[in-house]
Parts: structure tokens; C-alpha cells; sequence
């Protein structure tokens, strides 16, 4: 049972908002009132579309069997004009232009500019875009201008589609007063926020009422209400009186009328937003749920509040059914999957192999984003960081991607902040600063490609080749890079989709973000692969004898289940194993938790690649990641036959006088130095441990 005032997180606000939000009843529309609705109903075709046999080309319809040569042309097809009564008997042809019907008799087209003989695409065309009876439109589709016009080739001129709500605004303060007033006395300010949410929810295709402003008095308020819920509103959108001042009445009259979900918000800006469900009950006794969202006074708040609550809220009732930009599918950002997108992503790190998605993004889609600079995260609450995003061809990785910009001072009383702003950044609370080049998630909040054109663009002629399927193996070009890195994700759930990648980033994250101190290593390549042990090796096999990895890391499948065969794959192909680095890695994650003895992890070397196991946990691959940190770089040298390099503090042999001369104090005096403060162990027949 939820406390009364709890702090609850944007995700659990967001669920509770999603699941008392009914979809509206579907209505029947005309076609040109179905733009930015959602269908209600299937669409077929009536008829085949072309409803006859078409030419494709211009050219002239022959009987293919006559062969080359020369014959009289006995009528002229053209759109538009069906030919009736004609008919091409043999050593005749028809004059017919693109999309004109192909006269009877005739089986082929010849075509004007190069008498190419074309066959079977002319033949077939009857029906050829759309077949009689087709699906064209499926019911949860979103209306757009292309859908508007599919539905008139149909002939389908009144459409049934889910209503978008009626949403009702009201500004409340004391001192607020009409943006159209032009002497400002002591203490007041101009309404910006009603004009600001009316014009976001047109913007969602939605009816507005204007309540106006209402002065901080409770029965004024009251009565205001009351009239909006007699409108026939299905959201009620406030802003101000919702924090704990003595004179903030909307919250406890909306908890008076209905049923007070939430108060407090674990967000910034944002915190005190309020959301109810009231059910009112009209004159003629028929009952109406209206969803009440009580929006913080300062503007931004309430413009965030806007896009993170209310604009799900909008598409539920309306139909949609995705209705949540901040849903997780992370492995693919939903609105991204179907532009040829792969993407890795957690926390901060997430790597976009080659498109070109501007035009294809649009407004509450979650995308990942580079930062441009460093921002400072709040200690306390997840920040809705106003930022401008752009697409660049290098986003700075070397790979090309969005690059986000913060619009600056982030003050929640500064509408300046929204000022060009296209997207929210979500950061996390830490209290620590995110360094620039590190990646974040951003919900873009409005058109992108105005601010994302221009000579860093990425081309559609660039892109075209890059359309298509999403690959499981990516690879990214890299330039410079001494150290090679691949990082394979070994899970079921991922393989399938199932599920995001979370640990894989985090690997990327590290590895990248550490690349000076394991002697420029950069990750330029990554896959996913399901518990499986022939599919594990195939691609281990590939990146060590055929790509020439330095490192490997795999990430999951080393536990107790029946699917954990990471350690059994990766066994049968290490030539030489490197039990050392599996002991750090298990000091490591024991200071964590006792269960780290149940990894049964292997690392070991094959050719002039070093492989090493690694959990599925996110936080435990930072973890192993941070403690092999002081010796790979070491490691990696050595497997190419480097011996030079020691630890900055245990001196090379030749430079050791004493063991010449008997005197063991030098040699000594070097192992400790070294090793910090653990005595040497017992000298074998070298007194530093090396041979």
C-alpha cells in the first residue's frame, strides 16, 4: 500500500498515469478529420489496385512471340483512356504510355528508349500495387498525410478512428495577469503558462478549452472546475497551487473530487506535479473519468511535466498503442529500430552504426545522444536537462550520431531554457559530472531537422546503403586505435529481444573511457550471441584468428544454470590460460557480494588474443573492468612478445649491479617497491620472480 505523499519515481508515476487512462470510444470521421488520429479499424482494398492490366513503361504493346522487326502501331493507350475494343493480333502493336492500359491480345512491352523487351512486369501489373481485399491500413495506425491519401485510393471517405481528448488549461496566481497587459504593477507577471500548454496540446492534435487564470481563492477555483467538468473535458490540465504554500488549493481540491494518485515526483524539475482521476458525474446521471494533472507554477516544470505525463496520458485515450517515450526497448530505441539502427546502450555509452534518421525521428521519441560538453548531475533527483540535439557524421566517437548541447542555466523559473531546446536529457542523480563525449538518452520534444541539417548532416544518398535489417555483429571503423577491443553479450533474453543490453555499454563504456591507461585500446567491435555454445566459439573463432582482436570480453553465461556455456566455449578454444586475471577479477567481487565464488569464468589466450570471461550483472563487468585496469596494458604487450614494459617501480634486470656482486638488498628493495607492501615471496632462481 502506497503512503499517502509518497516521492514516487517517473517510472512508477508514469505506469500509474498509463493504466487509468481509458481509451476513448472511436468515432466515425470523415477522412480529412482522421489526420493525427489513431484507426480504429482495418482497411481493405474493394478492388485491385491498378484495377487493369498497366504499363509500367511508355512503349508499345506487342505479342512477344513476333520477334524483332517492323509493324503498323494500331492505337494509342494512354492513362486515363482504357482502349476499349481494341485488340493486338499478331504483327501489330499498340502505342501505350506509363500507367495506360495494356490493349487485349498483347503480352509484352517494348520500351521507348532503348526497345528493351520487357515481359513478365507489364503482364502482371493488374492489381500489382494492391491486391483486391489487401490490408492496406491496420487499426492502431497513426493517420498521417500518406495514410490520408491510401485512404481515398480505396475509395474509404468516412473512417472510424479513436477521438484525441478535449483538454481543458487554467493558470492560478495571485500574481499572474493577461500576456496582453502592458504596464506591469509591483508583483505581477504575464501568464505564459496557459498560452505555452494550449499550444503544446493543439500541437498533439487535441481540442483546447481556456479556463483562464484564477486567483489563489478556493471557491473560485472550485467553481471553475466544476464548469470545466460540465464542458465534457477529458483532461484537465492546472498550473501553480500544487506545492505546500497556505494558499496552493488545487491539490487538495482535486483530492476532494477524486482520487489523488500522486503529489511528489522524484524529479527535476518537476517535483510537485499532481495527478488525479475524477469521475464526474453529468446532468442526465451518466458518469465521465477526467484525468486532472496538477503542473508545477514555474514554467518549465510545467512544460516538462507537459511532455513526461501528460503527452502519454494524450495517447493513451487516444489509441495509440505504444504510449510511453520513455519505454526501454534500448537495444534498438523504438521509433529508431526501422531506420537500420544497432545500438548498445546503458547509462552512458551507446554506439550507432551508420544512418541517416533525421527525417524519421519525430517529436517524444527516445534517441541516444553525445554529450558536446560536460554537465553536472543533480545529487538527488534525475534531471529533464533542456538540451539542443543535432545529427552530426562524427559525433566525435568517429561514428556518426546525435550530439546534444545544453541550452544552458537550467533555473526552473527560466523559460530561456526552452528556448530552442528539441530534447530532455535524462541524467541520472549523482551528484557527479558526466564528461563530455559520454552518452546519455534524450526524449525529443520537437522537430530535429531544422537544427540538424547543414554540412555535418549526414546525406539520405549516404545513407541509402546503409537501410535495411539490423545486424547482430557490428563493427565500427576506428582510427589509430593500438589496441583492438570486441565485446560479445552472451544472453538469451538479449539474442531474442526480449530484453535490453545492459552490461555490454557498460563494458564499452569502461573500456573506451580508460583507452590512455590499456595503451590506446578502443572497442571496434560488438555482438550479441544467445547461450549457445557452437555460436559462442563461431564468433570468439572469427574475431581472434580472422580479425586479430587484442582483447576479447564476454559478458554473462558464466554461472551455475544449464545455460551458462560462456566458460565451456570460450575453454575450447584458449591455448594457454591466465588463471591470475580470474583471481583479481574474484577478489574484486567478493568485496561486493558473497555469490561472486559461483563464477565459473575462464580467460585464457589464443594466438596473439587475450579472451576473458566476465558477468552479466552491469555493475559487476565496471567492477572486474576497474580491477584488471593496472595489468592489462601490461598483458596485452606481452602476448605481442613486448617484455620491456614492468611496473613503473620494479627495475629491469640489466640496470641491477647487486646481483652480480652477490648483494640481493637492490633486487629486494626493487620487489617491494613494486608490490607496495607484501614481502617477496621465497626467490626462485632469480630474486625478482621472473625466471
Amino acid at each position: 500500500m502506497r503512503e499517502k505523499g509518497e516521492m514516487l519515481s517517473v517510472e512508477d508515476a508514469l505506469n500509474i498515469v498509463k493504466t487509468v487512462s481509458p481509451r476513448l470510444s472511436p468515432l466515425i470521421v470523415p477522412i480529412h478529420e482522421a489526420l493525427g488520429k489513431v484507426l480504429a479499424q482495418d482497411i481493405r482494398a474493394p478492388d485491385p489496385l491498378p484495377p487493369f492490366t498497366a504499363s509500367v513503361k511508355d512503349g508499345y504493346a506487342v505479342i512477344a512471340s513476333d520477334g524483332p522487326g517492323e509493324y503498323p502501331i494500331i492505337t494509342e493507350s494512354r492513362a486515363g483512356n482504357d482502349g476499349v475494343g481494341v485488340l493486338v493480333t499478331p504483327g501489330t502493336v499498340a502505342y501505350v504510355t506509363t500507367g495506360g492500359p495494356i490493349p487485349e491480345g498483347a503480352d509484352a512491352v517494348v520500351q521507348v528508349e532503348d526497345s528493351e523487351l520487357i515481359t513478365d512486369p507489364s503482364s502482371d501489373s493488374k492489381g500489382c500495387d494492391i491486391q483486391k481485399d489487401a490490408i492496406v491500413l491496420k487499426s492502431g495506425e497513426l493517420v498521417g498525410a500518406s495514410e490520408i491519401g491510401l485512404l481515398a485510393t480505396v475509395g474509404v471517405m468516412m473512417v472510424k478512428v479513436y477521438p484525441t481528448p478535449t483538454i481543458a488549461v487554467l493558470s492560478t496566481g495571485d500574481e499572474l495577469v493577461e500576456p496582453t497587459t502592458e504596464h506591469l504593477n509591483r508583483g505581477q507577471i504575464r501568464d505564459s503558462n496557459r498560452a505555452m500548454l494550449l499550444a503544446a496540446a493543439v500541437q498533439q492534435h487535441c481540442k483546447v478549452l481556456d479556463l483562464g487564470i484564477a486567483h489563489d481563492d478556493e471557491e473560485e477555483i472550485q467553481r471553475i472546475l466544476d464548469d470545466a467538468f460540465s464542458a465534457g473535458i477529458n483532461i484537465l490540465l492546472t498550473s501553480g497551487g500544487v506545492s505546500m504554500g497556505d494558499r496552493d488549493f488545487v491539490k487538495p481540491l482535486l483530492g476532494k473530487r477524486g482520487t489523488l494518485h500522486f503529489s511528489k515526483v522524484n524529479m527535476k524539475p518537476g517535483k510537485p506535479v499532481t495527478f488525479a482521476e475524477i469521475i464526474f458525474q453529468s446532468a442526465d446521471a451518466t458518469s465521465k473519468k477526467i484525468l486532472a494533472f496538477g503542473l508545477p507554477g514555474n514554467p518549465v516544470s510545467s512544460l516538462v511535466c507537459f511532455h513526461v505525463f501528460v503527452i502519454p496520458a494524450i495517447r493513451c485515450v487516444a489509441g495509440w498503442e505504444n504510449t510511453s517515450h520513455l519505454s526501454r526497448g534500448l537495444q534498438t530505441p523504438w521509433g529508431l529500430k526501422n531506420l537500420g539502427v544497432h545500438c548498445v546502450h546503458q547509462n552512458y555509452y551507446l554506439v550507432i552504426q551508420g544512418i541517416q534518421p533525421v527525417a524519421g525521428i519525430e517529436p517524444r521519441t527516445v534517441v541516444p545522444v553525445r554529450l558536446g560538453h560536460s554537465i553536472k548531475t543533480d545529487p538527488t533527483r534525475p534531471e529533464f536537462h533542456r538540451a539542443i540535439v543535432r545529427w552530426r557524421v562524427n559525433d566525435g566517437s568517429g561514428n556518426p550520431g546525435f550530439v546534444a548541447e545544453s541550452t544552458g542555466h537550467q533555473v526552473s523559473s527560466r523559460l530561456l531554457s526552452m528556448k530552442s531546446a528539441n530534447a530532455l536529457l535524462e541524467l541520472p542523480a549523482s551528484g557527479n559530472v558526466i564528461p563530455a563525449g559520454n552518452y546519455v538518452s534524450a526524449i525529443i520534444i520537437s522537430d530535429i531537422s531544422s537544427v540538424s541539417m547543414g554540412e555535418h548532416s549526414f546525406s539520405s544518398d549516404s545513407a541509402s546503403g546503409l537501410q535495411g535489417s539490423v545486424p547482430q555483429e557490428i563493427t565500427f571503423k576506428c582510427q589509430d586505435v593500438v589496441c583492438r577491443v570486441a565485446v560479445l553479450t552472451v544472453s538469451d533474453t538479449v539474442a531474442s529481444g526480449a530484453g535490453p543490453d545492459r552490461s555490454g555499454p557498460r563494458a564499452i563504456s569502461v573500456v573506451n573511457s580508460s583507452s590512455k591507461k590499456l595503451g590506446g585500446a578502443r572497442v571496434v567491435a560488438t555482438a550479441v550471441v544467445p547461450d549457445d555454445v557452437s555460436k559462442i566459439k563461431e564468433i570468439l573463432q572469427k574475431w581472434s584468428d580472422v580479425d586479430k582482436m587484442d582483447l576479447i570480453l564476454t559478458l554473462g553465461g558464466t554461472g551455475f544454470t544449464p545455460r551458462d556455456v560462456t566458460p565451456e566455449a570460450t575453454k575450447e578454444l584458449i591455448e594457454r590460460e591466465t588463471p591470475g586475471l580470474l583471481y583479481v577479477m574474484m577478489q574484486e567481487s567478493l568485496k561486493v557480494t558473497p555469490f561472486a565464488v559461483l563464477s565459473r569464468a575462464a580467460a585464457g589466450i589464443r594466438g596473439s588474443t587475450l579472451m576473458i570471461n566476465m558477468p552479466g550483472n552491469p555493475n559487476a563487468v565496471a567492477e572486474c573492468m576497474e580491477s584488471l585496469l593496472p595489468v592489462l596494458k601490461h598483458a596485452l604487450r606481452q602476448i605481442k612478445g613486448d617484455k620491456r614494459e614492468k611496473h613503473p617501480l620494479h627495475l629491469p634486470h640489466h640496470s641491477q649491479a647487486g646481483v652480480l656482486d652477490g648483494d640481493d638488498d637492490t633486487w629486494d628493495r626493487s620487489y617491494k617497491m613494486a608490490s607496495h607492501s607484501h614481502p617477496p615471496p621465497p626467490p626462485p632462481s632469480c630474486s625478482c620472480g621472473t625466471h
